[in-house]
């Protein structure tokens, strides 16, 4: 990587932990606000991106839904902010989706993962002992029919691919039982004939419009 691009890189890492913490600090104050004992969904972008409450208003449901979520965000980070982004709405019921930047890693190992989802259960358990706590299924990807540049695509889905994603709910429903949580898989609907993430659905192959999400949220239904 030549001079240029690196120092882009590291103004684009630069701008991004700017806004993150940004979005922290309005977590921080809206928290302030919310009422106690309501529904939280917390996570990464994946959850961030989820327009759970125009959906819910659209289709005539009356749940208050709290969305902590932050793009870009790890478990490691997940874990400095659990406050912000657990914590502060008191919630009764936690829906989680954590974890698919960790998969994007180089250095991606899953069981550092699952170690690290360990202890934000344990430490939630610890501080909310009465919440209800879901822990929801990654959502597929689409690393073939978005980006026209193969070597992005190459980069973007090296590790982050629906084979490790497959294997990683796998361990992340195993982990549910143990805490005692509860798992769900909503991906019904999804995926097309070659199981990956349905063109229509996705932005870039990994983030989702709202048609995808819709579909997220009628299987989502029953437990909500």
């Amino acid at each position: 990587m030549d001079r240029k691009n690196r120092e882009m890189e590291e103004w684009m890492e630069q701008q991004m932990r700017s806004e993150q913490q940004t979005k922290l600090e309005r977590y921080r104050i809206l928290n302030r606000y919310a009422r106690k004992g309501e529904i939280l969904f917390t996570g990464s972008s994946l959850m961030e991106q989820f327009p759970i409450n125009e959906l819910l208003m659209s289709s005539g449901m009356t749940q208050v839904i709290y969305n902590r979520g932050i793009g870009g965000f790890t478990t490691d980070d997940m874990l400095q902010y659990m406050e912000e982004m657990v914590y502060g709405t008191e919630p009764s019921r936690i829906f989680i989706n954590i974890g698919t930047n960790d998969i994007s890693r180089p250095e991606y190992r899953l069981e550092t993962l699952m170690a690290n989802y360990r202890k934000i259960l344990t430490q939630i358990r610890e501080r909310l002992p009465q919440a209800e706590i879901t822990l929801m299924a990654y959502y597929p990807v689409n690393e073939t029919d978005k980006l026209p540049d193969s070597s992005m695509a190459a980069e973007m889905f090296a590790t982050r691919n629906n084979e490790n994603i497959a294997l990683a709910n796998q361990a992340v429903e195993k982990l549910a039982k143990e805490l005692g949580c509860q798992f769900i898989n909503v991906n019904d609907g999804l995926t097309d004939e070659r199981g990956k993430l349905k063109k229509e659905f996705t932005i870039e192959g990994i983030h989702m419009y709202a048609n995808g999400y819709q579909v997220v949220l009628d299987n989502m239904k029953k437990y909500l």
